[in-house]
């Protein structure tokens, strides 16, 4: 460490050691926190350069001017770029993760409000905007040639699947509908999918808000007992 340290700008060296001296016990509870904070300021600098330069013309340099950071902070940190996309990655899986169970707790025991939830956390305005979509889009034109992408990709659709899947059983039980759950789930998926790809790619006759509409429709049409077309309401 001393090594690399003493390699670096003077600037940068100081910062390194100030988070790498010995602490007390409070002071390592603050450098705990400002570690974590510094680490947020990175990959959020990251997602802004993934949405600006895409996902091959983005560096560490652009991340730490960015994030306002020195580049030895950034090397600091995550050692390396593929280190601090993996990182972002998990970090807007897990942001999205969090939003859509809110969403479901929210809607409280019923199956239909919770699957209306669900679909309306999609085109929420902190899940679905420009610089994150944009961000989505390079990491997901990565995901087929970076196995770690998929696996990590993977682990998390796979569940937010399930849950899917689980409502629309719930829902054809209920309807008495003709349809198998695990297709419709399905579809619902790709629908949402599709959705979030045309506003990716910045499609004339796709806002959010034509988009959020477009969801109600598909509601509509396919769980009508449970969403008259009438009743379909703005998130």
């Amino acid at each position: 460490m001393l090594e690399t340290v003493t390699s670096m700008k003077t600037s940068e060296a100081r910062d390194i050691l100030a988070e790498t001296a010995p602490k007390s016990d409070a002071e390592k509870r603050g450098r705990k926190a400002s570690k974590e904070v510094r680490r947020l300021q990175l990959i959020e600098a990251t997602i802004d350069s993934l949405a600006k330069r895409g996902y091959a013309e983005t560096t560490m340099a652009d991340v730490a001017d960015g994030a306002g950071l020195s580049r030895g902070i950034v090397n600091f940190h995550f050692e390396s770029k593929e280190k601090l996309l993996i990182a972002t990655l998990q970090h807007m899986y897990d942001e999205y993760s969090a939003h859509w169970r809110a969403s479901l707790q929210k809607a409280g025991d019923d199956p239909a409000r919770q699957l209306q939830q669900l679909v309306w956390a999609d085109f929420d305005r902190s899940i679905c905007n420009k610089r994150k979509l944009a961000a989505w889009l390079a990491f997901w034109g990565e995901a087929k040639s970076r196995p770690t992408y998929q696996a990590l990709s993977s682990s998390r659709d796979a569940y937010y699947q399930q849950v899917f899947i689980d409502l629309c059983t719930t829902l054809k039980q209920s309807g008495s509908y003709g349809y198998e759950p695990q297709v419709m789930a399905l579809a619902l998926s790709a629908m949402l999918e599709g959705l979030w790809l045309r506003l990716m790619m910045g499609t004339e006759d796709t806002t959010r808000e034509t988009a959020l509409l477009a969801a109600n429709e598909f509601l509509s049409a396919a769980f009508p007992k449970h969403y008259p077309l009438k009743g379909a309401m703005k998130a």
